[in-house]
């Protein structure tokens, strides 16, 4: 049976064989071809897929949520849920015909389509919607009964069809089932190419396998049901975590998981290039609300163009308008800024409308309603006088440079700056002020994005991130100096983070308990700025981070001290505690040899003696250390040349074994001569193999059947044995012979030799199992064997606890047992001693064989094929 098969006998069928026949699958399968999922090719076709009206999209959304939360699939993980969409989306809608309201597929395709392999789908995902009775499957076999796919039916779309008609979200129509088919075609579709038509290309996340690719898939597919024209995503409301955002919060209620878990898969979508993250800019260059663009939906509109513009806005604190302000300002952008299109314009303007004003801003005075109209392009300067004449200057009462920007270019090209521009005011000397060069130094700290750079010398360094790392880890470790950390920039942090990455895994090797590296890190650090004086105290953080506070510093040779301080038990190091107590020995020894040499010594001199004692000793000891340390040096370096000649020497027996290896592969074989066969070929091994199988299985009928003094009967019986076998071996052979082809083991000899040689060998072995449990009865049925049993059968009555009453029925089959096991251990024993006495036997005899006349050998010889190099030999 074929591993398809195989599988296919384990899937189970149709529950309701009264409403769901067995239809032939479609013959068009058998000419489709798989094409590698890289990506769209057309964006034409990606476009009108998803490019869907506001009716049509409710709808789907609608009936995709109703499927979710259906109770046989909500219960169930990402993968299964997926399967359930692409199988609702493949279903044919019903037109009064059989195999309405089901999908035909298999398991590999619809792996391809939920991004894992088949083994996955058909272990964890087909089972786990068959036991929530959310899917019925059947396979499909052709007419040799192999199976060709499965037959679906997603129950919920069942019971939708037969109970609600087509009031229930789930009755969709063919018209929208073949919409929401081509729109998950081009979200993540396989891509296939048709017999005689245009290929259908991969979609979005063809290329997304592996773990969680179901999830991205499953996530995209309902952000895009949830996005308007505009390919802004529809934020939920109410308050959220600022961790996660309103991006991740949003996702994480289509999903039905944890705002953490849609954080990773909304990172994950946005690697992939299918989102794109941002905040609405605000009039003080504050973060405004997170928004969520999905970038397919945006270009199928025309919202984006290639390359993906930034989401964050780059545009100067005066070219919006707040909100309360009256409208003699530049008025924001409008919907048809954003390409709207007549299909969902109306979205599209609400969503252009939808700003807000930042809560710490100011309301704008009210100015005078009426005002001069002007023709003039939008102007950047943001007074409320700038709508004044035609060219877009102030009167000329004003100095006329005041109109100009930075760059010394007409002020209507860019955003003006938040500060005085360059130009001096009236009655001042030209020249550069300190508040345009500070206003110039912030406006190079912005950026498309918005991101402020610190200004340090001249030149733009990216600032670090304010708040420690995510892992939990370091941000055990490095709470201490979270005030460090936010002074640092970002390659500085990516520094402290690898320095603090090595040294917790340092600490894990010599802690017992590795999980409190972290704590016993932060610990140091806690120490280090004690001794310093506090954060304020460090001038440099980052140096300070890595070469004080992180640096263990062991005040003896155990690895495991810091400061006399023991890493994993936090008590004082004995080993200190040791050094400290030898010196201290030390010096009193000397001071005493001091006061016996020198009885009349005074203070100061004593003193003075001493210390140059104690000098002389710690000189002599670091002699001593760097002598141990030499010697140290020489061990290893002896140690490691061994192991180099250690190398080398099994190098060489490899080779040496590969060659020989190599030489003993191109031996003839010794029986029949063929070439290149390492001294014996494969049909002659199976051969020596029958025949010492022939041989043993004589010798087993011999143990019982012979008497093993006379040689004349232990070789009739060996006889016997052999020609009953040869004769199975012929009836076997003809057998096989009579299921080949004409003409097939001609087309092959030396394959056919061999195989003919195996079957003979099965033959031989299958039987001498048999002669071994023959031997094995007849011997348990011996006098040796029955005294045996009969022995143990006592042994057993005659143990204390059937002592009393050795008759009853647990004492006699506890006996029985164990004369049983007696009898086949001495038949066991019997067959193996006469088997040894009859191989030494047959081994005395052919010793004493005589030799074969020369006549008889030089035949045989002549008969055997020369090799290439004896043949040369001969020739010359």
């Amino acid at each position: 049976m074929s591993a398809v098969s195989a599988v296919a006998t384990t899937l189970p069928e149709f529950t309701d064989d009264a409403v769901i026949d067995a239809p032939v699958l479609p013959r068009q399968r058998d000419v489709l071809r798989s094409v590698p999922g890289e990506g769209r090719s057309g964006r034409e076709d990606l476009g009108d897929a998803l490019r869907l009206g506001r009716g049509m999209r409710l709808r789907l959304l609608a009936a995709i949520r109703a499927l979710l939360e259906d109770p046989s699939i909500a219960g169930l993980k990402d993968a299964p849920k997926l399967a359930a969409v692409v199988l609702y989306a493949k279903s044919r809608a019903p037109q009064g015909r059989e195999g309405d309201n089901q999908s035909s597929i298999w398991g590999a395709e619809l792996g391809r389509w939920l991004g894992m392999k088949e083994s996955t789908v058909h272990h964890k995902v087909l089972p786990a919607l068959r036991g929530s009775d959310a899917l019925h499957t059947r396979v499909v076999t052709d007419a040799k009964g192999h199976p060709t796919g499965l037959d679906c039916l997603v129950m919920p779309l069942w019971r939708a069809r037969k109970s609600g008609g087509t009031a229930d979200p789930l009755a969709l129509s063919k018209a929208e089932l073949a919409t929401l088919l081509r729109l998950i075609e081009a979200l993540f579709g396989p891509g296939w190419t048709p017999k005689d038509k245009d290929p259908i290309p991969a979609g979005l996340l063809a290329g997304r396998t592996g773990k969680g690719a179901a999830t991205d898939r499953l996530g995209l597919l309902l952000m895009v049901l949830n996005t308007r024209a505009s390919g802004w995503l529809q934020l939920c409301g109410g308050s959220v975590r600022k961790k996660e955002g309103r991006g991740a919060a949003t996702l994480a209620r289509l999903l039905g998981c944890s705002p953490s878990g849609a954080r990773k898969v909304l990172a994950r979508l946005t690697k992939a290039g299918v989102v794109a993250r941002g905040r609405k800019a605000t009039v003080t260059r504050m973060n405004g609300r997170g928004r969520v663009m999905l970038l397919p939906v945006a270009r199928a509109y025309g919202r984006v163009l290639d390359p993906v513009e930034p989401v964050s806005s780059s545009r100067s604190v005066f070219s919006q308008r707040p909100d309360g302000a009256v409208g003699d300002h530049v008025p924001g952008y409008g919907a048809d800024t954003l390409g709207t299109s007549g299909v969902c314009g109306a979205e599209a303007a609400m969503e252009a409308e939808d700003r807000e004003r930042p809560d710490g801003a100011e309301f704008h005075a009210d100015h005078a309603s009426v005002v001069t109209p002007v023709s003039s392009p939008p102007l950047s300067g943001g007074f409320s006088g700038e709508g004044r004449g035609g060219e877009g200057r102030r009167p000329e009462r004003v100095y006329v440079r005041e109109d100009q920007a930075v760059g010394g270019e007409d002020a209507a090209a860019e955003p003006a700056l938040p500060v005085a521009e360059v130009g001096p005011l009236r009655g001042e000397k030209p020249g550069k002020s300190a508040v345009s060069e500070q206003g110039g130094q912030r406006a190079a700290g912005f950026q498309a994005g918005g991101r402020p750079k610190a200004v340090v010398g001249g030149k733009t360094r990216q600032q670090g991130r304010a708040d420690l790392p995510e892992d939990l880890g370091l941000r055990v470790a490095l709470g201490p100096v979270a005030w460090l950390w936010a002074g640092l920039n970002r390659w500085q942090q990516d520094q402290v983070v690898a320095a603090v990455n090595a040294e917790l895994e340092r600490l894990k090797n010599l802690l017992m308990q590795p999980e409190g590296a972290p704590r016993l890190l932060a610990d140091r650090l806690t120490d280090r700025l004690e001794e310093t004086g506090g954060e304020a105290r460090i001038n440099s953080p980052f140096g300070w981070i890595t070469r004080r506070g992180l640096v263990q510093r062991p005040a003896c040779s155990d690895l495991r001290c810091d400061d006399g301080i023991r890493l994993d038990t936090g008590s004082d190091c004995a080993n200190c505690g040791n050094v400290i107590h030898i010196r201290r020995a030390r010096r009193v020894r000397i001071a005493a040899d001091v006061d016996r040499e020198l009885p009349g010594i005074g203070g100061a001199e004593r003193r003075q003696v001493l210390e140059d004692r104690m000098r002389e000793h710690a000189a002599i000891e670091a002699e001593d250390f760097v002598w141990r340390r030499e010697q140290a040096l020489a061990e290893q370096a002896r140690r490691e040349a061994a192991r180099a000649a250690a190398r080398e020497r099994g190098e060489r027996e490899r080779q040496e074994v590969a060659a020989a290896e190599v030489v003993r592969q191109a031996l003839p074989c010794e029986d029949c001569g063929q070439q290149r066969s390492a001294g014996l070929c494969e049909t002659c091994g199976y051969r020596r193999r029958t025949e010492a199988a022939l041989a043993e299985a004589g010798l087993v009928a011999a143990t019982w059947a012979a008497d093993l003094t006379d040689p004349g009967d232990v070789a009739a019986v060996t006889a016997h044995v052999r020609a009953t076998l040869e004769a199975d071996i012929e009836t076997a052979l003809k057998q096989f012979l009579e299921l080949m082809e004409p003409g097939e083991l001609e087309a092959d000899p030396v394959a056919a030799a061999s195989v003919l040689a195996f079957n003979a060998l099965q033959v031989v072995q299958q039987a001498l199992p048999e002669y071994r449990s023959s031997a094995l009865g007849r011997l348990g049925r011996t006098e040796e064997a029955d005294a045996e049993a009969r022995r143990a059968y006592k042994t057993e009555q005659n143990r204390r606890w059937f002592r009393a009453n050795p008759t009853r029925a647990d004492a006699v089959a506890a006996a029985t047992k164990a004369a049983d096991a007696a009898r086949e251990r001495t038949a066991e024993y019997l067959l193996a001693v006469r088997l040894e006495q009859l191989r030494e036997l047959t081994a005395q005899r052919t010793d004493t064989a005589a030799a074969a006349p020369w006549s008889a050998r030089l035949t045989d010889l002549a008969a055997r094929p020369l090799d290439h190099e004896t043949a040369e030999a001969v020739i010359a």
